[in-house]
């Protein structure tokens, strides 16, 4: 079902799919849930991917993540479009590299430096996937 509404779940597939990406969609939910009081688990990319995962499983579940008054609106911008606030790109790319500079020189033990390597590569990739989100002006909240 093509449709020009990103908030509308496309129902229209097998039982087998519908049940494949609600599990996969329940799986990131409550890892993201998790994710909220957890320093360093991301919430908000966790609910992104569940709200893709129930576009096409659940529309129950996808206005739950959508009108999540938490990270909602987040969720939302992101499904239409507009990105997020061009003020929020320093506080995540901070943050994210806080963790992976505490985690690559403190808590990754030498002796597996493949460990070590691999967390800065998921970073640097993850700084040029943020770096290309589109941004947009004004409020982190929509009003």
């Amino acid at each position: 079902m093509e449709t020009d509404d990103v908030h509308t779940v496309d129902i229209n597939r097998s039982g087998l799919s519908r049940t494949f990406w609600f599990i996969c969609g329940f799986i990131s939910m409550v890892i993201g849930l998790i994710g909220i009081p957890v320093p360093g688990l991301p919430t908000t990319p966790l609910m992104i991917l569940a709200a893709a995962c129930f576009a096409k499983s659940s529309q129950r579940f996808y206005d739950w993540i959508i009108n999540n008054k938490l990270f909602g609106h987040h969720v939302k911008n992101y499904r239409e479009g507009k990105g997020i606030p061009k003020t929020s790109k320093p506080i995540i790319l901070l943050t994210l590299w806080s963790f992976v500079l505490f985690a690559v020189f403190y808590a990754i033990p030498d002796e597996v430096a493949i460990s070590k390597i691999g967390t800065l590569v998921l970073a640097i990739i993850g700084t040029f996937f943020i770096l290309r989100i589109p941004s947009f002006e004004g409020s982190q909240i929509l009003e």
